[in-house]
This record gives structure tokens, C-alpha cells and sequence, in this order.
């Protein structure tokens, strides 16, 4: 044994140049080295303001309008810079995809579905389920102590129903109103299979999810694969300029995210997880407004990869108000906060599982607390600058090259996907009307839960008879 080490000992004082020239550095010399170059550096912009300064001729005035340009290309260039790293990682995921095709496995699937005052369409939900393109799922409907007719709707649907290949089991539990999270780990403390999908009631999957969803769990690392949620209820203004928000905002997103198997958000309308993945993560937790990203963040802390499958699709439905719209936003912007106060001492301490939870925490962190301000902050003060001070031309450049930046985004994307183009069009006003009123939501709800003001879950009022 002592051999042995006076073996390894030997092979450690093996380097690559003589011991003699690794020399160490003063500290003293290095601090006066770095006081030198940055006191020259100084000096040589000192003197360069003190001779130029004579021939500029620069008014308080022009001061503002230089700023607003300098501004305007700054908010432009981190616009660009956010799109095309969007682009070409889902670019990048969409070729992968593509030309690297898995095998399909057909593991036993239970499906999980919670409901809470869904009698309007949880019928036509349970009957979308039973025509999968898939022949080893069960269905298991959880109900969180609903108050409308929900119940009888239910009973009415539990039993074994033909589905398109083989017989599927329809089973109810009928519990106490505890919430969503709750529901949802009732349902999978039932299951006995190996891979759970949980949906919401509302929503319609389509045939394919199943099949194209599962082959990804090839990979043993996989530990979830988000859907793609698409809005159900169009032909109107704003539930239209929704569904383009869904492929341009969130979809293209979730495939860059997707490339690096780090999606940061699996949508609450359809979701694919291994068993094992959720039990590491610890299940659901009812502490957030957003039980769905912080399952995620969970997940990925755990060392789970998660992938993302355009094919596996869930239509839901979207806000037809306004006010609906921005209760919902609200919901979800303090929910992703709650969620990464959860997760904050996992990234600012040295218990950081990985280099890419890190990343998708702090990526999170802007998006919602960053861009938002920013955004806001930059449309305000260039409306006002450009009305004060005479140069109004700039707003219509600036606002123009915004356009044409979404409407090559939204044609990318509408045509990865096979949407409407008629959608394309809803990109001219998407940038500087929609996402404006999204962030404006997403600053207050932001200050409201800094202040600790509490807010009810709320619920949107649903359509029967919607089809996809």
C-alpha cells in the first residue's frame, strides 16, 4: 500500500513545464499592475472629453434626443438579441427533431384529470381521451369537491368505455376541495402505472399525444415532456391575439428551452411525467399560485432533463375578457415568483444542482421581473420624449421595426407548426398593444405580491361544445 502511494505521489509531480518556472505572482505587483492600466485608461478619456469638448456644440436638448436614440437601438439590440437566441435554438430543436426520429414504447399510461366545477365540458374532455391514438391508458377523474353539477356529470362517465383500439377504465375519486396540486397528487397516489399525463379538465388532447409523447422517455435522464398548448376557442380579437401569443410567445420558447432539455415550464394542460421524476421532486405543492412551474423548477433541480413535443397538443381555452385576461396573468406572473422564492437559496448559495437550473432560475427571474419594467419603462419614456422634444418620426421606425421583427417571428413559427396564417397579421399590434397590457399586469401583480396583498385563485368561465 505505501508503494502504491509513493507511486501516485510521483505521477501528481508530474507537470507539463519545469516546476521552476511556475512562479508565484506578487499580489502587490498585480494590484499596482491592474491601478496602472486602469489610471491610464482613465486618463486617456479624460483627455479625450477635455480636447473634444470645444468643438461640441451640445444643447440640453439634443442631449435627450441623442439619449432616445441611444436608448431606442439598446432596447432593439436586447430585443434581437432575446428573438434570434429564441430562433436558433428552436431552429436547432426543430431540425433535431426531425431528422432524429425514437422508438415508440407503449408503457401502461393513467391519466389524470382534476376537476372542479367543469360540468360544461368535461364530457366532451373524457370523450377526446377515449379516441387517443394509443392502447394502454387508464383515466382517472379527480373530483376537488365541486359545487355545480360536476359530480353527476362524472358518475355518468365512470365505467369501461371502448376506446379506439382497446377498452379504457374510467374511475372517479371523490374528495374535500383541497385545490388543484392536492387533486393531482390524489390521482397519481392511485395510479399504479409508471407514467402519469395530468391535463385539466377543460382542455381536448389530441389523438397523437400519447404516442409521440412517450418515446422520449427512450432516454432513462427524461423525466417529463411538456406538451403544446394551443387556445381552443378563437375567432375572436383577443383570444386570437392569444393563440398567437401561445405559438409565438410561449411555444417557440419552450422548443429553444427544449434543445437544451431544460424547459422551465410544463404547462398545466398537458403534461407527461415518469413516476420516479415526480416522486424525487416531492409531487405538487399547493404553496404557489403556479403549482405547474413549480413542479418543474423541482424537476430540474432534481437532474431530470425535460423535453418539449410540439406534436403532443392540448387545446384549452383562453380569456374572452379583458378582465379575465389580466386575473389569469396575475395568477400566473405571482405564482412564477412564489416558485422562484421557493428555489432562490438553491441558486445564490454553492447547493446549486447544475450550471443549466441555474440558467433557466435566472432566465425566469428576468423574463418576469426585468423585461416587464423595462418594457414599460422604455415605452413611456420614448412616447414622451418623442412628443416633447419633436422627434415623433422615430416612434413610427421604431415601432415598425418592432412589427416586422414579430411578423417574422409569427411567420416562422405559424409555419413550423402548420397554424392559421391568419394569424401572422395579429403581429403588427401583438408587440406594441398585447404585450404592453401583459406587462402592465405582470408589473402590478409583481408590486401586489411584494406587499404580500392576497389574491383568490379564480376560475374562467368555460364554453361546452368547442371543437378543435
Amino acid at each position: 500500500m505505501a508503494e502504491e502511494v509513493k507511486n501516485l505521489r510521483k505521477e501528481i509531480r508530474v507537470f507539463p513545464y519545469p516546476k521552476d518556472d511556475m512562479k508565484e505572482i506578487d499580489p502587490k505587483k498585480k494590484y499596482l499592475r491592474r491601478i496602472i492600466v486602469s489610471g491610464t485608461l482613465s486618463l486617456i478619456l479624460i483627455l479625450l472629453i477635455y480636447f473634444t469638448m470645444p468643438y461640441t456644440i451640445l444643447g440640453f436638448s439634443s442631449l435627450i434626443e441623442y439619449s432616445v436614440i441611444v436608448a431606442l437601438m439598446l432596447v432593439m439590440l436586447i430585443l434581437l438579441f432575446r428573438y434570434f437566441s429564441l430562433l436558433v435554438l428552436s431552429y436547432l430543436n426543430n431540425n433535431e427533431y426531425t431528422f432524429n426520429t425514437s422508438p415508440e414504447i407503449n408503457p401502461f399510461v393513467s391519466i389524470i384529470v382534476p376537476i372542479y366545477n367543469e360540468d360544461k365540458v368535461l364530457k366532451d374532455s373524457i370523450e377526446s381521451l377515449l379516441n387517443l391514438d394509443y392502447d394502454n391508458y387508464e383515466i382517472i377523474m379527480v373530483n376537488d369537491g365541486s359545487t355545480d353539477n360536476t359530480l353527476e356529470v362524472a358518475e355518468a362517465l365512470v365505467g369501461v368505455h371502448k376506446g379506439r383500439y382497446s377498452d379504457i377504465k374510467v374511475t372517479l375519486i371523490n374528495k374535500q376541495n383541497a385545490g388543484k396540486a392536492i387533486a393531482l397528487n390524489t390521482g397519481i397516489s392511485v395510479s399504479q402505472a409508471e407514467f402519469v399525463l395530468c391535463m385539466d379538465a377543460d382542455s381536448k388532447l389530441s389523438p397523437n399525444c400519447l404516442k409521440v409523447g412517450m418515446r422520449h422517455f427512450n432516454d432513462p435522464k427524461v423525466g417529463a415532456v411538456a406538451g403544446n398548448v394551443k387556445v381552443l376557442n378563437r375567432k375572436r380579437f383577443l383570444t386570437d391575439l392569444q393563440a398567437l401569443e401561445y405559438i409565438e410567445g410561449l411555444n417557440m420558447a419552450r422548443a429553444a428551452q427544449s434543445y437544451l432539455r431544460l424547459v422551465n415550464i410544463i404547462p398545466g394542460p398537458i403534461g407527461i411525467f415518469r413516476k420516479k421524476a415526480l416522486e424525487s421532486a416531492g409531487y405538487y405543492s399547493d404553496d404557489t399560485f403556479a403549482e405547474d412551474a413549480d413542479l418543474t423548477l423541482k424537476i430540474l433541480s432534481a437532474g431530470w432533463k425535460i423535453y418539449y413535443e410540439p406534436l403532443a397538443i392540448s387545446y384549452t381555452q383562453a380569456p374572452i375578457t379583458l378582465q379575465q385576461l389580466i386575473k389569469q396573468r396575475y395568477r400566473w406572473t405571482r405564482g412564477i415568483l412564489q416558485s422562484l422564492r421557493k428555489h432562490k437559496s438553491s441558486v445564490f448559495t454553492s447547493k446549486s444542482p447544475s450550471i443549466g437550473y441555474t440558467f433557466i432560475i435566472m432566465f425566469m427571474f428576468y423574463e418576469a421581473l426585468i423585461w416587464p419594467v423595462m418594457n414599460i419603462a422604455a415605452n413611456a419614456f420614448f412616447i414622451f420624449a418623442a412628443l416633447y422634444f419633436g422627434i415623433s418620426s422615430l416612434l413610427f421606425y421604431w415601432w415598425a421595426g418592432l412589427a416586422i421583427l414579430d411578423l417574422a417571428a409569427a411567420l416562422y413559427c405559424i409555419a413550423v407548426e402548420k397554424e392559421e396564417f391568419r394569424l401572422v397579421w395579429y403581429a403588427i399590434i401583438y408587440r406594441m398593444v398585447f404585450i404592453l397590457i401583459i406587462d402592465i399586469s405582470k408589473a402590478m401583480s409583481t408590486i401586489e405580491e411584494f406587499l404580500g396583498i392576497k389574491m383568490s385563485w379564480g376560475k374562467l368561465e368555460r364554453q361546452a361544445n368547442l371543437t378543435a
